[in-house]
């Protein structure tokens, strides 16, 4: 069970005491988003958190956090400003070799008037035992923030669904092109370490464009003492990745509009492919969906496997374009599963995705799977696999769904843990079904879940079935839209 999970109605449930600190904790967030913007605020909490669980040098003239204690207990003298300055001073460097440029301009400064919230908060933290427990609560406040502007960060059940159908191992090299909080990093380092007992040998590294949510992720692996390295903000999709990598985490960017590679920015350059990633034609640039599918697959190791979100449209679209992405997908046999997710599992958009997973090399192996999955792709059909959120009308995966889906998966590749049974893989009618490649093909090269692993006959079938198909077209449609809108732009500029 995650901290995450445990506070909100778990193991933590029966310790009164860590429960009613992390209520201080959000009831002090809450005040001081009453005086500022609620997203900074987030933020304030999470460098606090930060600052009390990262040892410091003490410098002439900077405070620390054991300073901001004294001065919280004592209430000799306005807070707030030392507050700033502390967190600004004492982040992480936004470079692995020690640049923090421009890192003191990117946390927000407490308005006057937050003295209180903030000597509250300070108080609360020094007092906090599972500090695990509270970032991640910290870190769910701050995603449902940016959640209004679709810049969320990934669900643990999500997370974990994830990095369980990528499987990583120690020693291996693992990238998240579009980390944000460094969640799936952070769960890839919890994932190996419970199945070793040792803190892992992983390489993890993550990017991000965004230099709030670069430094949200280092302050995240930091004070849960994980050694990872995230790249100062840059878009990822902006030059092909330089090393090669045995695991590809990414939630990404659905339908991202008007992008281009680096060095790529007029009409014309766009159609010359140039770029290794994409040798046989560049994608659309009215949506990256198919340029980070490609971004993906060539930056991973012969032996590399990539498991990342995608908008339903892509597994499906009939438009030329995308289907020849499908089509060369296939040709190069690196699909290997694709999983249809349950809508409103995101809690802030209806939109519904699949969960993507790619593999170099699907041959049995020592280690992986003992079934010969070459030029097969399996099909599950979770949209239904979903459990209400309590006191919410949200909705989540759960550990029941996420587990069932994973044995599911794990028993197709015959990989021999306590998860898979020992019983053979088959086919389960409205669930999952195995597919030969040349059936796909025959297809159109679908990879839409729900056009394999068919419910049974019936009118509620038929219903969703309908309301499903509606919703495709309608997504077609208004990309369509977006591409016509971006290329008009692009023809407006050339007058």
């Amino acid at each position: 069970m995650s901290d995450v999970e445990a506070l909100r109605g778990g193991a933590h449930a029966e310790d009164p005491a860590a429960l009613k600190v992390f209520a201080e904790v959000r009831q002090h967030r809450a005040r001081l988003s009453r005086l500022m913007n609620a997203h900074d605020a987030a933020r304030i909490v999470l460098g606090l958190l930060y600052l009390s669980r990262i040892a410091h040098t003490a410098r002439a003239g900077v405070p620390t956090w054991s300073w901001l204690l004294s001065e919280a207990t004592e209430r000799r003298s306005p807070i707030a400003p030392s507050v700033s300055t502390c967190i600004a001073h004492w982040l992480p460097a936004t470079d692995a070799r020690g640049d923090d440029t421009g890192a003191r301009d990117l946390m927000p400064v407490p308005p006057r008037g937050t003295d209180d919230p903030l000597r509250g908060l300070i108080l609360a933290i020094s007092s906090v035992q599972q500090v695990g427990t509270l970032l991640d609560q910290c870190l769910l406040d701050l995603s449902a923030e940016q959640a209004r502007g679709s810049h969320y960060f990934t669900p643990g059940d999500m997370a974990r669904l994830m990095v369980g159908a990528a499987a990583p191992k120690d020693g291996h090299n693992v990238l998240d092109p579009v980390c944000g909080s460094g969640g799936l990093l952070v769960e890839s380092h919890r994932y190996v370490r419970e199945r070793i007992g040792l803190n892992p040998a992983m390489s993890l590294r993550g990017k991000d464009q965004h230099a709030h949510t670069s430094q949200v992720a280092r302050m995240n692996l930091a004070v849960r003492g994980i050694e990872a390295r995230v790249f100062p903000p840059r878009d990822s999709l902006a030059t092909p990745e330089p090393d090669r990598y045995d695991i590809v985490l990414a939630n990404l960017p659905f339908n991202q509009h008007d992008w281009a590679p680096e060095g790529q920015s007029t009409r014309q350059d766009w159609y010359v492919p140039t770029d290794p990633r994409w040798p046989e034609e560049p994608p659309p640039r009215g949506s990256a969906n198919s340029a980070w599918i490609l971004h993906i697959a060539h930056a991973l190791a012969p032996q590399g496997r990539a498991a990342f979100l995608m908008a339903d449209s892509v597994a499906k679209s009939i438009q030329p374009a995308t289907r020849r992405l499908r089509e060369r997908l296939l040709r190069a046999d690196l699909v290997e599963c694709v999983i249809a997710l349950p809508p409103r599992v995101f809690g802030h958009t209806e939109a519904t995705a699949c969960l993507w997973v790619l593999n170099k090399d699907k041959s049995p192996r020592p280690g992986w799977g003992i079934v010969d999955r070459r030029d097969q792709v399996l099909f599950i059909n979770a949209r239904r696999a979903f459990e209400p959120v309590p006191g919410s009308k949200a909705r989540r995966l759960g550990d029941k769904h996420t587990e069932w889906i994973l044995t599911t998966l794990a028993t197709w590749r015959g990989i021999a843990e306590d998860r898979a049974t020992s019983m053979s893989y088959r086919d389960e009618p409205g669930w999952s079904r195995s597919c030969l490649t040349k059936e796909i093909a025959r297809r159109k090269h679908d990879l839409m879940p729900t056009s394999y692993a068919v419910e049974p006959p019936g009118p509620e079938r038929d219903t969703r079935s309908r309301i499903d198909q509606l919703k495709l077209e309608l997504v077609e449609k208004l990309n369509q839209v977006h591409a016509l809108e971006s290329r008009l732009l692009d023809a407006l500029e050339e007058i």
